[in-house]
This record gives structure tokens, C-alpha cells and sequence, in this order.
């Protein structure tokens, strides 16, 4: 299939679902042109640089897929997309170190066979599809070929040459640009109304300025970063348990707004009882599961993006780079570590952190990474 190559007519409206995709301008008309001729592709492969919103704009072109308003981003089923509480819009990952698992796939072409549970078509996401490869694949061409008529795949990869070219040739293509740093502030700034310093934070926590949006207005988010932050700062004067008590508050910080998250869900199951057979609701209730795993793991890793943050900051005060900080609001406790710390420390605090995000990945206790984490760091600093 063809490629977003080219962008729609300047005139194009807008879908209130794109609004997000302003730094992509090339991807937000293309999509934009397909949803308002109604032409979306049953198939397509997100390919670009992580944080180039690849993943926010699979959710948008989600809510615009169920959305019996061409994705207002006001209406019920919009809302539980953006929520990621949809029963009809399923996101996946490698389940392996080695990547996506047959039996993954299988549950998921038996999944498409079946009728969506609220709305009138049904988004599967597939992240790393680069990892989908060899039996899974194969196990999912000829669903992605010819999938149910209101089914669409989404996959997302880092590059076209990263994926099979069986797949590939099965999707429509669509690049994404790298974003650059005023670009992406700017694009916080239109989407919050918040700009300068906590915008940077922002962008350097989620990576993506709607990811950065939301983060500046979720309360918990920030007191996460905040927790995250003062915890570096007060590690050369803690003890061990100093540590693990830090590490369990950081993680119960961000399990905190998931909260409102379970009680969606629940009040959906609840709403759903009456009508659907109990296979159905198993399904559901499985599936929620997962998006509250996948949810925890999220703010694990801003937690985590938090501190590579800060460290990154300490590096540049050691090295005597004369560049900006991000952590403006933290120069004290930047300037602090920096003082005591060497250049070779902070590389194996920073190690210490991609060592935790690793580790999270593949499924080890985020209470435990982060401790873990916290005293490689006080040790390296």
C-alpha cells in the first residue's frame, strides 16, 4: 500500500481527536484527509523515533474508528479510548525478551472474529511490531490481509526495515519526523497553555508533547517527578531504609492515579453485566487487567524518565556545559549532587536507571527495580 507522502489541502478540517498531532502536521492532515472522506485503512504502520507521538496518534485514529461522530473527543466512546477503557480497542506488546508470543497472536485473531461489545468497529495497537516476527507473524498475515469488515490494526515500529516485509507490504505507511525541542515546547504550550521551564519538564518526562499535556494536568503525575527529584537529592544523607521507604512512596505515588481508572472500569463491567455473556465479560475483565499493568508500568517509567532527567542535568554541571538545565526548578539540588559528584558516577547512576526500565520491562517488581535503582545511584554518586 502507499505511504503519507503527501499532505492533504491546507483547508482541511481538523478532527478534534488529531488536535494532539500538531507537531506532526504531515500525519495530522493525512489522517484528517482519510477520516473526513472516510477512507481509513484497515492497516497501518506507525513508523518513527520514540517520541514522536506514534502511539498518541494510534489512539486518536482509535477514538476516531469507534467514534459515531468522526472522533469529537467529547462523545462516551471517545472518552474510554482516551482513557484506554474501551472494550473494542485493545493495545499489545511483546510478552517475551524475544518479542510477540504465538499464543499472543492466536488470542488475538480469535478475538477479531468476534463482534465488538460497544461500538461499531474494533483498533487492535500493536507496539514493537518490529518484534513481531517468524510463527507470530505468520500467525497474523492473513487476519491482517483480510481482516472482519470495522477491524483495523495499528502497528508501530522504530523503521520500515525493522518489520517484515510480508507485514509491511500489508500496511499503509506512515512516517513520522523527529520533533525538535522548541517545536515539541511549543506544541505543550498550545495544548496546556503552559509553557517555559514546566513545559520542558514535561516534555523530557513523557516525551511527547500530548503526553506532556496530560502530565501537566494530572496532579498525582507531578507529585510523582516531585517525589522522584527530592528523593535524588536527599540519597547521599539516607540510610538503606531511607531508601526503600523512598522507593515504596515513589510507587505507591504512582499507582495513585490509577485509581480513577479502576472505578472507570468498574462502573463499565458493571454497565455491561446485563448484556453480555460471561465469556465476554471474562474478556473484558482481562483486558482490564492488562491496561491497569500496562498503566502502572507508564508511570513507573516517567518516575524513571524523572530521574534520568535530573541525572542528565547533574552530567552537564560536572562536565561544565554551558546549557540550560531542563530541572530549572531543581537547580539547588542539581548544583548539590553535581558538587559531589564525579562525570564517572553519574554515567553508572544513569546506567543504574536504564538498568531499572529494563528490568521493568520484563516484568520485575517495580518496587523492587526501583530499590534496586536507588541504591546503585547513592552508591555511583
Amino acid at each position: 500500500m502507499g505511504s503519507a507522502s503527501e499532505p492533504a489541502a491546507a483547508s482541511m478540517p481538523v478532527p478534534k481527536v488529531l488536535e494532539g498531532l500538531s507537531s506532526q502536521p504531515r500525519v495530522q492532515e493525512f489522517l484528517a484527509a482519510a477520516i473526513d472522506e472516510g477512507r481509513l485503512s484497515h492497516a497501518y504502520l506507525f513508523v518513527g523515533a520514540p517520541g514522536s507521538g506514534m502511539l498518541e496518534a494510534a489512539y486518536a485514529v482509535a477514538q476516531a474508528a469507534v467514534c459515531p461522530n468522526g472522533g469529537d473527543g467529547s462523545c462516551d466512546e471517545c472518552i474510554r479510548v482516551a482513557h484506554h477503557t474501551h472494550p473494542d480497542v485493545r493495545y499489545l506488546s511483546p510478552q517475551s525478551v524475544t518479542g510477540y508470543l504465538v499464543s499472543q497472536v492466536r488470542e488475538l485473531t480469535e478475538d477479531v472474529s468476534r463482534a465488538p461489545i460497544r461500538a461499531h468497529a474494533k483498533v487492535y495497537i500493536l507496539d514493537n511490531a518490529g518484534l513481531l516476527r517468524g510463527a507470530a507473524a505468520n500467525a497474523l498475515l492473513k487476519t491482517l490481509e483480510e481482516p472482519p469488515a470495522g477491524v483495523m490494526f495499528i502497528l508501530i515500529a522504530r523503521s520500515v526495515a525493522s518489520v517484515m516485509p510480508t507485514i509491511v507490504s500489508r500496511c499503509q505507511q506512515i512516517p513520522f519526523a523527529i520533533v525538535s525541542p522548541d517545536a515539541a515546547q511549543r506544541a505543550v504550550e498550545r495544548l496546556s497553555g503552559i509553557g517555559g521551564t514546566e513545559a520542558r519538564i514535561a516534555l523530557a518526562v513523557t516525551h511527547t508533547p500530548k503526553g506532556a499535556a496530560e502530565f501537566l494536568a494530572s496532579p498525582g503525575r507531578r507529585e510523582v517527578r516531585r517525589l522522584v527529584v527530592r528523593t535524588l537529592g536527599e540519597l547521599a544523607r539516607d540510610d538503606s531504609w531511607d531508601v526503600l521507604s523512598s522507593a515504596k512512596a515513589i510507587v505507591e505515588a504512582a499507582r495513585a492515579p490509577l485509581a480513577d481508572l479502576k472505578a472507570e472500569q468498574e462502573a463499565a463491567l458493571g454497565e455491561s453485566a446485563d448484556y453480555l455473556a460471561r465469556s465476554a465479560m471474562k474478556q473484558l475483565e482481562d483486558a482490564n487487567k492488562r491496561e491497569l499493568t500496562a498503566r502502572e508500568r507508564s508511570g513507573m517509567m516517567e518516575a524513571l524518565a524523572a530521574a534520568e532527567s535530573l541525572l542528565r542535568d547533574v552530567l552537564l554541571r560536572c562536565e561544565g556545559v554551558p546549557e540550560a538545565i531542563t530541572n530549572e526548578d531543581a537547580a539547588d539540588i542539581v548544583d548539590r549532587l553535581a558538587t559531589h559528584a564525579t562525570t564517572e558516577g553519574v554515567v553508572r547512576a544513569l546506567e543504574a536507571v536504564r538498568h531499572a526500565a529494563d528490568d521493568i520491562l520484563h516484568n520485575v517488581t517495580p518496587q523492587l527495580a526501583l530499590e534496586v535503582m536507588l541504591l546503585a545511584v547513592k552508591e555511583a554518586l
